[in-house]
């Protein structure tokens, strides 16, 4: 055979071998089963949509049934779904344990579904909560609350009780502590918080911090004036609560301590003035979120309103912030306290600085904390640090929102500054101040030869081991929250409110109520707000326009709604023991965390229901809020007066 044949005959067979591999597949092209799986998430809870995909694993037929539609057979009820990146995506919803069909062309899938009752989904908060409450013991409650809700997820796959609790005591450590501690925002607390702990060592051991008890001293001199600082010092760091905590909490806590102000009382202020200030602030970490949250409601609505101007119009109902910092100043105006607090209060103005050197509820890591010998006790060797933690967290803020939205010059700079914030990175610069704070502390250290190099880092792992109770308490209580996201606590107490059927006047109090409820048992007032903003905003809208309500009349609803959502929402966090930030006003006070949350438990509830009742309800009947203000203050101040007792005998 000559060349050019040869070559041709060549040519032929290479282009025929596909078109030979597709005619011997039965043209046009079906799955097989060896050419498709089905993926899902194993853990199905009762009336809550599972999205399943049917992933198309050969690379030929990937891309010949890119874009088309395909006839999806599930449990013999036929739907059309398309391939969209080799994926033909759809969600399921189950009652009871069924064998679940699906079938595409030649490919079939059955597997059994065993769906948790959503009502379960309550159980892992609650016996955590319960048991942190009852026995005032933190690590075995939260361990066991999370124990309860991951054997849970393993007796409805495996369907066997003890393997089950064996599985889910593996899945604790191999599952949901790695989960919680892979989460970029978790493990930026978590060194923010280290990075605080060793800065607050140092300038402890370099005089500093006795330098600021002592300049403080001339303005705090007695427990009224100690504590009335404290709450001012919270108004000042109004941009962010985890900054607010840390950096109130540890810089007062001497101050307190010397004025024999109870670990407990500073922690309610501190917990008390961090997150109402920082939700209701212009400029904060937490008005990006609330932006986006209230932006996506509209938005689904078709309302022809801004972001920002909801949310500064649902300022007139922000009655729990606002009553929650009036209180804390009526208590240190009057120097009365009520409940566990006055217990805690009196036994600390009965201490005795004569007889022991740190108040009653000091630990064996305060006692440690002791400036060097023979050094000068300067304030600025703290204040400095300090100063530049808070502008550090501001400035980062500023630069990485800038970065993320720009700077637009036809806006206002209140306007421009508020959307900066808004999308900053907030762990990026948390981390970068409290950085800046530590490197500050040792600086000042070495420079002025207060501390040697080996007593400054002595001091920062010092304060770094002094975080660790508080951290592997926050670890667990993400635990919890990863649990309680898997099994749908938020949707079981939603589902329960939003199926009543009611008028539109009580559903901004209905709203704080759930609000408070879901943070409560899942310990995030962020992540409630994620839940509930896409759930209510819609459903408050379609009751008003279906009760008749005109759109004056409705906005007025509205607004109070998105107000509601975020103050129950501060509320309930206020009331949890598994809450990141209550746990974080323990460690920054050095206060036992149940003793925390026991004696801030009632006045949170005290505020909590002035709001709801003589705020949040008649406000959605049309009462203005230049009256209900003032009336709520009133009420709050005559309760303080009524139910508060002296504090010293």
């Amino acid at each position: 055979m000559s060349g050019k044949p040869l070559l041709f005959a060549l040519l032929a067979a290479f282009v025929m071998l596909p078109l030979a591999d597709l005619s011997a597949r039965d043209t046009p092209f079906f799955l097989s089963p060896g050419e498709a799986s089905l993926e899902y998430d194993p853990i199905i809870v009762k009336s809550i949509p599972t999205q399943f995909q049917i992933v198309i694993t050969d690379s030929l037929m990937r891309s010949h049934l890119e874009g088309r539609y395909m006839e999806v057979f599930i449990d013999g009820r036929k739907h059309i779904y398309p391939v969209v990146d080799g994926r033909i995506t759809f969600q399921q919803t189950f009652s009871k344990s069924t064998d679940f069909q699906v079938q595409v062309d030649q490919a079939s899938f059955e597997k059994g579904m065993n769906p948790i009752p959503l009502w379960m989904s309550i159980l892992p908060p609650l016996i955590a909560i319960l048991m942190a409450l009852l026995f005032k013991e933190v690590f075995t409650s939260l361990f066991t609350g999370l124990l309860v809700g991951a054997s849970i997820i393993q007796y409805y796959t495996s369907g066997n009780v003890l393997l089950s609790i064996f599985r889910g005591g593996l899945a604790i450590v191999d599952t949901y502590v790695i989960d919680a501690l892979s989460h970029r925002g978790h493990l930026s607390i978590i060194i923010f918080s280290l990075l605080i702990g060793g800065t607050i060592h140092i300038i402890t051991r370099n005089g500093g911090m006795q330098g600021v008890v002592n300049r403080l001293s001339a303005y705090a001199r007695s427990a009224r004036s100690g504590q009335m600082a404290t709450w001012f010092l919270g108004f000042l760091i109004f941009f962010d609560d985890y900054a607010n905590t840390l950096v109130v909490g540890n810089t007062m806590r001497p101050v307190t301590d010397r004025l024999k102000v109870s670990r407990e009382k500073l922690a309610y202020i501190v917990d008390s003035t961090a997150a109402p200030i920082a939700s209701i602030a212009f400029v904060s970490t937490w008005i990006g979120a609330e932006l986006s949250y209230i932006a996506d409601g509209i938005d689904t609505i078709g309302l022809a309103a801004t972001p920002y101007g909801v949310f500064f119009n649902s300022l007139a109902y922000a009655f729990y912030p606002i009553f929650a910092l009036a209180l804390i100043f009526f208590l240190l105006r009057q120097k009365l306290d009520y409940g566990p607090m006055l217990t805690a209060e009196r036994k600390a103005r009965l201490w005795n600085h004569s007889t022991s050197p740190q108040p009653p509820s000091s630990t064996k890591d305060d006692q440690a904390l002791n400036p060097a010998k023979g050094i000068a006790h300067q304030s600025y060797n703290a204040i400095v640090p300090v100063v530049v933690i808070i502008l550090g967290a501001f400035s980062g803020l500023l630069y990485t929102g800038i970065q993320e939205a720009g700077w637009h010059g036809g806006n206002s700079f209140a306007h421009n500054l508020s959307i900066a914030i808004g999308h900053a990175d907030t762990y990026k610069a948390l981390l970068w101040a409290s950085l800046g704070g530590l490197l500050s502390a040792m600086a000042l250290s070495l420079t002025q030869r207060l501390l040697s190099l080996e007593q400054v880092m002595n001091s920062m792992v010092s304060g770094f081991r002094s975080m660790l109770t508080a951290i592997i308490i926050l670890v667990l209580a993400w635990c919890i929250a990863g649990v309680t996201r898997q099994l749908h606590t938020a949707d079981f107490i939603s589902q329960i409110l939003l199926n009543l059927e009611m008028t539109p006047y009580p559903v901004p109090a209905i709203t704080f109520v759930m609000a408070a409820l879901v943070a409560f048992s899942t310990g995030s007032s962020w992540g409630t707000m994620a839940i509930l903003y896409p759930l209510i905003l819609p459903a408050t809208w379609m009751i008003c326009q279906e009760s008749g309500l005109d759109h004056a009349a409705s906005m007025s609803i509205f607004y109070n709604v998105v107000s509601t959502v975020l103050a129950g929402a501060v509320l309930g966090d206020h009331c949890s023991p598994i809450s990141d930030t209550t746990i974080l006003s323990s460690l920054a006070s050095s206060c036992d965390h149940i003793a925390h949350v026991r004696t801030q438990l009632p006045y949170a509830l005290t505020a909590g229901g002035v709001a709801i009742l003589f705020g949040t309800l008649p406000a959605a009947y049309g009462v203005p809020s230049y009256i209900l203000f003032p009336a709520g203050l009133g009420i709050l101040y005559l309760l303080v007066r009524l139910l508060g007792q002296p504090t010293e005998k």
